[in-house]
């Protein structure tokens, strides 16, 4: 153990047994057997207490279904502002239908809903009303809110690519509904003798999306009093179709107090008769109620595929906040058109075409952790991503590496090769594989048309092996790390295809680049001239300039399929070890100079109060668990429950940075069963420990994953021993084809570490350097 868990560990021992004693009867009285309704434990509001300068989410409450085309959020900030929602703010200006996969990246085809009494406007500030958190009810499935300046209850519930809509209002010949199209080009008609509005938003804010527009369909079951047109600035009490860069509409009633009324909405990327279509689809003559119903049970279905029991109160909600996070992207971007084919309107050329699309995710994030955690428990939906990123492929001539919903030049890497083959190497089939192959091989060797798109530095990166420092091209060490790692992604799924040896021999060197980059100075990894010399001068705690929003410290850990080759490099067990120490022990210092001034995600690290282990961005989330590839996962146990302890709670601030489309709750939900995919495209989960006494996985198979770990206690974070199926497992990985056949872990927790368990080479998961060697 380590001179600082030692430290800490008695530290803790040392605050006195009464304080002792009440912590634990306080956890002990606070633990929960089960739960019926974990979607009742979701909150949405979990990291929405966020701004530019400081993230604790970045998230907005999503009120959708999973997956869903369509999600619908109260909008806090200005048109167009990123920051939709944010916990703070006082006033809501509208509710709006969002595809925002985050605040950096914000919107593409948003439009809003604002309800309002008295005077009608639409201008933005002027329609806004005073808000409480205390008249407010988040659920993923429901969200109500009492506007205090307008007198008006507004609910909503979601549909995939529809929602109902329910207002109260007060007794007035003047209650109005603005419909709010937004700028970028916009057009509304009102259609009073059918009590409907219909319409189109071309508002984006990422990538060149041709032929874009999403057309909406609205409909009351109330008489219009009066209606007001808006276009540009310019009002009409008249005018019934609105076009220009900026239209909206306002419909009015005379409504008693107490008085509701409902509105039902839909959407298309397709057309305004396919919108019309999703509405009668999926809303038809169905009341609010039934609509609820069933988004509150389809959430149901879907939550409690993974089942928790004996934890505490907030552990419970940040399981489950978590779990929704991670099943909400990325968006069904396709619809079912009136024969009930699959057919989706084409970010990258335009055109409606048939098949999968989805849209709204970075793999420069989500390979990490949501992707594998779909292709665990959600293997179905995945197969529908995959065949959709082969569409994408077809159409576009590269696959995404972030889409919004097309392409967006933002980020590092060629992450998407190993989305690909983590699907097939745990056993994903029914979708295009072949071209899928085609694909990972063509961005694996061409430069697209935006850095983010196929390998920026591609032909350095073929010559030299590595992408260099003082070529032009930034963030070098950080994409030539993450290519060596795709590079393996491609020789596994070359080996699983039988493809020709030269081919998978070609691959398996490429995944070995890693190299060039170590620096047995520093013993860290530096950016490297195209002459072969290291950079200078180098500073390890610079954020930025050779790596990507982290520093060398987070960035040297980047060697997911070759843990045990780059401890070599480290000068053996002992050595890494130390290096894995220091991450935790030196000071959160920082060199900001690239940037120009300190970013977020400096910040969040800074105050965490953990070193240079910076949670709060993805490059280095997997590192605590590579204590197991040197034989001391005690380490691994300890710091993965001080994470799951300090990083998370389920509230406004819950999140300790962006949360990135599911990828930093999927830590937390992979990381409280008890295991980690640090490499993707293996079989192989790495273990920390469990935070909960019983964990059930129901797998689409039909067969069961249980975690039983009944000791398991605030004192008790270390596995003292641990059976699979009854037999004793010294192990510090588990295979993901053993947990799906249905498997049975009992694991004994202990308050300290088990420094005998795991320790031996035989014990250690995965790691190329092995594989050529045996």
């Amino acid at each position: 153990m380590s001179k600082t868990i030692r430290q800490q560990v008695i530290t803790c021992c040392l605050t006195g047994l009464l304080v002792a004693a009440w912590c634990g009867r306080q956890a002990n009285g606070q633990y929960l057997e089960q739960i019926d309704e974990p979607e009742e434990w979701v909150n949405p509001l979990m990291g929405t207490d966020s701004k530019v300068s400081f993230s604790n989410g970045n998230t907005y409450p999503a009120i959708a279904v999973p997956w869903g085309m369509n999600f619908w959020s109260p909008q806090t900030g200005r048109m167009g502002d990123g920051w939709m929602y944010t916990y703070s703010a006082d006033k809501i200006r509208g509710f709006k239908q969002t595809h925002q996969p985050s605040p950096w990246m914000n919107d593409y085809g948003q439009f809003s809903i604002m309800p309002g009494s008295g005077r009608p406007t639409v201008d933005q500030h002027e329609r806004a009303s005073w808000f409480s958190h205390k008249a407010e009810i988040a659920k993923p499935y429901y969200y109500s809110v009492y506007l205090a300046d307008a007198d008006v209850t507004t609910e909503i519930t979601p549909t995939e690519r529809a929602a109902r809509f329910r207002f109260t209002f007060p007794e007035t010949d003047s209650a109005f509904v603005v419909i709010d199209a937004f700028d970028r080009g916009s057009e509304i008609t009102i259609i009073p003798s059918e009590r409907k509005i219909v319409g189109y938003s071309s508002r984006y804010s990422r990538g060149n999306l041709p032929n874009f527009k999403n057309y909406f369909v609205i409909e009351f079951d109330k008489s219009f009093a009066f209606t007001k047109g808006w276009c540009d600035s310019v009002y009409s009490n008249t005018a019934l179709q609105l076009k220009g860069n900026h239209a909206a509409a306002i419909v009015g009633f005379k409504t008693k107090r107490g008085e509701q009324v409902n509105m039902r909405v839909a959407s298309s990327f397709i057309s305004s008769e396919q919108a019309e279509l999703n509405l009668k689809r999926e809303v038809a003559d169905r009341g609010f109620d039934d609509i609820r119903r069933e988004a509150k049970a389809i959430w149901n279905e879907t939550l409690s595929r993974v089942a928790v029991e004996g934890g505490t109160h907030d552990q419970f909600k940040t399981f489950y906040s978590c779990l929704y996070r991670t099943v909400l992207f990325p968006n069904r971007l396709y619809e079912i058109d009136k024969d009930g084919q699959i057919i989706h309107y084409s970010p990258y050329n335009g055109q409606v075409l048939p098949g999968y699309l989805f849209g709204g995710t970075g793999f420069w994030d989500t390979f990490r952790a949501l992707y594998p955690f779909l292709n665990l428990v959600y293997p179905e939906i995945n197969v529908e991503m995959q065949e959709g990123l082969a569409n994408a492929y077809r159409e576009g001539g590269f696959l995404p590496e972030w889409s919004s919903p097309g392409y967006a030049n933002i980020m590092v890497g060629n992450n998407s090769a190993s989305v690909v083959s983590d699907a097939y190497i745990k056993g994903l089939r029914g979708y295009d594989i072949e071209t899928l192959y085609e694909a990972v091989l063509h961005g694996a060797n061409n430069e697209g048309p935006m850095t983010a798109v196929g390998r920026a530095g591609a032909p350095y990166y073929i010559e030299l092996g590595y992408v260099p420092y003082d070529v032009g091209i930034n963030e070098s060490a950080a994409r030539t790390l993450e290519y060596a790692y795709d590079d393996f992604a491609i020789y596994q799924l070359a080996k699983a295809l039988g493809r020709p040896k030269a081919e998978i021999d070609l691959y398996e060197r490429r995944s070995r680049n890693y190299r060039h980059l170590f620096d047995r100075e520093t013993g860290l990894m530096r950016g490297k001239n195209k002459d072969g010399t290291f950079q200078y001068p180098f500073n390890p705690f610079k954020w930025g300039d050779a790596f990507t929003e982290g520093n060398s410290w987070h960035y040297s850990w980047s060697v997911f399929h070759d843990i045990e080759g780059l401890a070599r490099l480290m000068g053996g067990y002992e050595e890494f070890v130390k290096k894995l120490d220091s991450v935790f022990s030196l000071p959160p210092v920082f060199d900001e100079s690239y940037y120009r001034g300190v970013i977020h995600e400096i910040r969040e690290m800074q105050v965490a109060n953990m070193g240079q282990y910076a949670h709060g961005n993805q490059p280095i989330q997997h590192m605590i668990y590579l204590y197991n590839y040197a034989g001391q996962p005690w380490k691994a146990q300890y710091w993965v429950r001080e994470t799951l302890n300090r990083m998370y709670t389920p509230h406004p601030d819950g999140y300790c940075g962006d949360e990135d489309n599911g990828q930093t709750s999927a830590w937390y939900v992979f990381s409280a069963l008890g295991f980690y995919p640090v490499c993707p495209a293996t079989d192989e989960y790495v273990l920390g420990a469990p935070l909960f006494r019983k964990a059930t996985v129901s797998f689409s198979n039909g067969t069961q994953l249980v975690v039983n770990a009944p000791g398991n206690s605030a004192q008790n974070r270390y596995i003292g021993s641990l059976r699979l199926n009854g037999k004793e497992y010294s192990k510090n990985f588990i295979k993901h084809s053993e947990l799906t056949k249905g498997s049975v872990l009992d694991v004994e927790m202990v308050a300290q570490p088990n420094e005998s368990r795991g320790i031996d080479k035989d014990d250690f998961p995965y790691s190329l350097t092995n594989e050529r060697e045996n």
